[in-house]
């Protein structure tokens, strides 16, 4: 036995749940582990880096696998008081939902498909049914997920695919939780499978010839870069259709909703291309649209005898532009909605009469309807209306919309206090039908809850929104405990969803604040690059100006506030607990990407490369000294922190495993004596970046963590 696996063993058994009977905020009556340092260091830009846990990289030494496991003994002994009170949150969260139901079923050529969830089951069934879906059409099922996951501990679908002749489902799954996933293709005739098993790959489309499928794989950094072409039954090798060499692009995929083409989209961060081909022809030549320009996006799709692109070309926020199918090029476009400083646009759907643009105003979405035989798309004239919507907040986007010649337009819409809605919209009535709103069990009316959109002043006067909600009669004089989430990273729109498990918090009287600080998307493309690169301090300094906001308008006390965060919001997390350690009562920090430097200096880790647009490059002096002023791991100081639960999983191919283990056990041999506030693990050992896979395991999570946020607050029931 070594150095490091003696330590480790020593401190587990010191660290037995057995032998104690902690509080969770009174962490003495155990020790937790002590990682080995072992010192590695690192020379750049004439400064040293030096990280004393590389080692916890192997992830086959069983060293590692043992320390993992000793954090994993320490934070249940600190949670162990609480387990009646996971229980009966669990219970609680549960009963909000109802676990035998059905979604709304969706048109497909000769099929109405849907999927369909039944008690006491983990997975998700899928179904269709012929003709129409009324309850006396026969069911088929076309793939149970409970069936592929007896076995496994982990069970989670990438691609499924059905043909358009409705024979064939190519289906993809992964049982890790690495997101490395494997291609099937399953006979829906028969039932049986074809003889394909594929592995590690992503984006899947068939061909019109209902026996063609393109697929692409992933290289060893996990980025998708090359397709291929298959005969389904085919024993021969697959064609390589093509290979992206640059390793900031990655590739995917599609089919235009006419159905007519085939997309190959090749993007990075900030530039993207596309090819196209007729998918009437799958062994013809693939067709470059326009070649890429650095830092300008364009995404097709297709009408009549028209490309409609959408493109950054003319403004950060994009612009819908038309080409000609057949001469496509850059010179040919013509703008049909042009670029605004203050509406994104985020999307575009084309049908055959009509086609819905979707697009962000004032941080919420907005779908403008052009009626297509009012419209002339090659002179640029439109006639078109907005979809209105009810909510000061909410969430709307395009739903399953599969037949080109549909007369309405399906969408989903919900608010934090909204369940999620499935919504037809006829397209000349101009009036929206509920198809289905989400049955939320136990009692809920949202009409005893408030809903508000505020903002708050950012250091440099920028106006963050906050959307705030909580239960009617909580008081607004500070003495409201006030949970904090926030993200703001990759552009990414800060989901304002509607959550049953979050009534758990809502109706113990606990204000719940979404900050949609910059570097996320909310307020278009311009909130995003006010919130990377070299400007990603921006991110963490408007989230702490919006818990500052929180305070001075009385919705909480600094003394109350907890605060989550996940993957990069989990480097929110680390770096604005660094920063204000004094403003947070508790942490809670998920898949935290927190050593921020040393991840970034390795290119073979996946993500890396294509990222350098988001974060910068730390192999450039500039890009490294601004990410050294943020990356938690390197900035973790000697001095008090607030009660932290960091979060992970062993499979996690995103933000590997190690990068919360390493900071936890750094940060552990800098807490001064007089610190006694708990620093505790948690690693899922058969999960991935999204944690367990099942319903059921996945709520059981839930009810952990918000058993350790409500006694953070000093709500044990």
């Amino acid at each position: 036995m070594n150095r490091i696996a003696a330590s480790i063993l020593m401190t587990a058994l010191i660290s037995s749940p057995a032998l104690a009977e902690p509080s969770p905020t009174s962490p003495s009556a155990v020790q937790p582990p002590v990682a080995t340092k072992v010192p590695k260091e690192t020379k750049i830009h004439g400064d040293t880096l030096v990280d004393n846990y590389f080692w916890m990289r192997e992830k086959s030494n069983p060293e590692v696998a043992a320390y993992l496991e000793a954090e994993n003994a320490y934070t249940d002994a600190l949670m162990a008081p609480t387990k009646d009170f996971q229980n009966a949150l669990y219970k609680e969260m549960l009963s909000h939902i109802k676990e035998t139901d059905v979604n709304v079923p969706y048109k497909e050529g000769a099929y109405f498909y849907y999927s369909r969830t039944e008690q006491g089951k983990q997975y998700p069934i899928f179904c269709r049914k012929a003709g129409n879906p009324n309850p006396a059409t026969m069911e088929e099922v076309i793939l149970d997920q409970n069936e592929l996951a007896k076995g496994e501990k982990f069970m989670n679908l990438g691609a499924l695919d059905v043909s358009d002749d409705g024979h064939w489902l190519a289906y993809s799954t992964d049982n890790t939780g690495f997101r490395q996933y494997t291609l099937h293709v399953k006979d829906l005739r028969t039932g049986k499978l074809s003889s394909e098993a594929i592995p590690k790959t992503g984006s899947v489309v068939w061909a019109n010839d209902n026996k063609t499928v393109f697929y692409t794989i992933e290289d060893s950094a996990k980025r998708q870069y090359r397709l291929y072409r298959h005969q389904v039954g085919s024993t021969t090798v697959d064609a390589l259709v093509y290979e992206e060499a640059d390793e900031a692009f990655s590739i995917g995929v599609g089919k235009s909703r006419s159905k007519k083409y085939l997309f190959l989209e090749s993007g990075s961060h900030t530039t993207s291309e596309a090819r196209y081909l007729p998918a009437d022809q799958p062994t013809g030549e693939w067709k470059l649209i326009a070649p890429r320009i650095h830092d300008q996006e364009y995404y097709p799709d297709h009408h009549g005898d028209l490309l409609v692109i959408r493109t950054n070309r003319g403004g950060r926020n994009f612009e819908l532009a038309t080409a000609p199918a057949n001469d496509p090029r850059r010179e040919n476009w013509k703008t049909l909605i042009p670029a605004r400083a203050d509406v994104m646009i985020s999307g575009v759907a084309p049908f055959a009469d009509f086609m819905v643009v979707t697009e962000r105003a004032n941080g919420l979405p907005q779908m403008r309807a052009i009626d297509l035989q009012k419209s002339n798309l090659r002179s640029g004239k439109i006639s078109e209306h907005t979809i209105p919507f009810a909510d000061a907040v909410y969430m709307a986007n395009p739903g399953a919309n599969r037949e080109w010649n549909a007369t309405v337009f399906r969408y989903n819409y919900q608010s934090p206090i909204t369940p999620s809605s499935v919504y037809d919209y006829d397209m000349v009535k101009r009036e929206s039908k509920l198809m289905k709103q989400t049955e939320v069990p136990g009692g809920f009316d949202r009409n005893n809850y408030e809903l508000e959109r505020v903002y708050a002043p950012a250091k440099d006067g920028v106006k963050v929104p906050l959307t705030v909600f909580y239960k009617k009669g909580v008081k607004r004089d500070g003495t409201a405990p006030l949970y904090l989430y926030g993200y703001g990273s990759y552009g990414y729109v800060l989901p304002v969803n509607f959550s049953s498990s979050r009534l758990a918090l809502l109706d113990r009287g606990v204000v719940v604040a979404l900050a949609h600080i910059r570097g996320g998307g909310d307020m278009g493309k311009p909130w995003h690059d006010d919130g990377r690169m070299m400007k990603k301090m921006n991110t963490f300094t408007d989230f702490i100006a919006s818990a500052e906001y929180l305070i001075t308008e009385k919705y909480t006390d600094k003394n109350k506030i907890v605060i989550e965060g996940g993957s990069a919001g989990g480097l929110l997390m680390g770096a604005v607990t660094n920063l204000r350690p004094d403003l947070w009562h508790a942490v809670l920090s998920k898949v935290p990407f927190v050593d921020v430097l040393n991840t970034m200096l390795d290119a073979s880790l996946p993500l890396t490369v294509g990222e350098y647009e988001e974060w910068g490059n730390p192999n450039k002096k500039p890009d490294y000294d601004y990410m050294k002023q943020y990356s938690p791991y390197d900035n973790l100081q000697a001095k008090k922190y607030p009660t932290i639960l960091v979060k992970t999983s062993f499979n996690d191919s995103q933000v590997m495993y190690w990068e919360p283990a390493k900071y936890t056990a750094k940060l552990r041999t800098l807490k001064p004596a007089d610190d006694k506030n708990p620093l505790m693990l948690k690693t899922n050992m058969a999960a991935g970046h999204g944690g367990a896979s099942g319903r059921y395991d996945f709520l059981h999570d839930v009810a952990f963590d918000y058993a350790f946020i409500l006694t953070q607050m000093g709500i044990n029931k």
